[in-house]
């Protein structure tokens, strides 16, 4: 079916294959893989493009494939940072409740249109938190959270390199600031056809969030002859991100 061969298409975009995992002394995790490394840095392919890390700043490399970690002679942190990456067989805490999507593990909310469903199996990346789509899988977002040292805008500019890596003909297409949960946060809006499922038009909504150096991207997407209908559901959806805190509102909680 054409809209499996999207799913799968974007897919591509959004996971990642089995790759390294780079803990930094400051609590960020880098997920890639290495390309280079000389006695001073390590260069890291990342989902949004190549990243250079001085081997002083690097804490662990850890190997997925082999469950091996190389450690640089420091302790291991005691625990992930809170907003890092997740393993993408780790068990999400997740329900839908009327129209409120609740995530307990990532402890934030969104509220959906009626016809919208859980789908797991379009929460790939290891960085991914959710994943959900209409009823006629014509209609995707996703949530994803992570650590970033850098600023809003340089993770946006990362984001874009990512998506323009993975489109045939990528139009980033407009940009605007916006408050979202209380918080700083940008709106893409961007395009472009997928290469492995006959070229087929899409197009796209992106929220990134930040607080301190946690950063959230919330990204909606159709096929792009359906887009411009969808677009003010696909905005309401994302500017309904509410983080909890653990606390579950009364009216996701009913």
């Amino acid at each position: 079916m054409r809209t499996i061969g999207l799913v799968l298409g974007l897919l591509a975009i959004s996971s990642s294959a089995m790759a390294e995992e780079i803990s930094l002394k400051d609590g960020t995790k880098i997920v890639g893989h290495m390309t280079s490394i000389t006695p001073e840095k390590i260069e890291v392919e990342t989902s949004y493009g190549k990243m250079q890390l001085k081997r002083s700043d690097i804490l662990t490399i850890s190997f997925p494939e082999n469950g091996a970690s190389a450690n640089t002679g420091q302790p291991a942190p005691s625990g992930v940072p809170q907003g890092a990456s997740l393993q993408t067989d780790a068990k999400i805490d997740e329900a839908l409740n009327g129209l409120v999507y609740v995530n307990r593990t990532a402890k934030f909310t969104l509220t959906l249109p009626p016809d919208w469903i859980i789908a797991p199996e379009i929460r790939r990346a290891p960085e991914t938190l959710a994943g959900l789509t209409s009823r006629d899988k014509l209609r995707f977002l996703i949530v994803a959270k992570e650590e970033y040292p850098g600023s809003l805008e340089s993770y946006k500019e990362l984001t874009m390199l990512g998506a323009r890596r993975n489109l045939s003909n990528f139009e980033e297409l407009s940009e605007a600031p916006a408050t979202i949960d209380g918080k700083p946060a940008l709106m893409i809006f961007y395009r472009g056809t997928l290469p492995k499922v006959s070229n087929l038009p899409v197009e796209f909504v992106s929220a990134i969030v930040v607080s301190g150096k946690t950063y959230t991207k919330v990204t909606a997407w159709c096929v792009e002859p359906l887009f411009h209908d969808v677009q003010p559901a696909f905005e309401k959806m994302l500017n309904s991100y509410r983080s909890t805190n653990g606390q579950i509102t009364a009216a996701a909680a009913n």
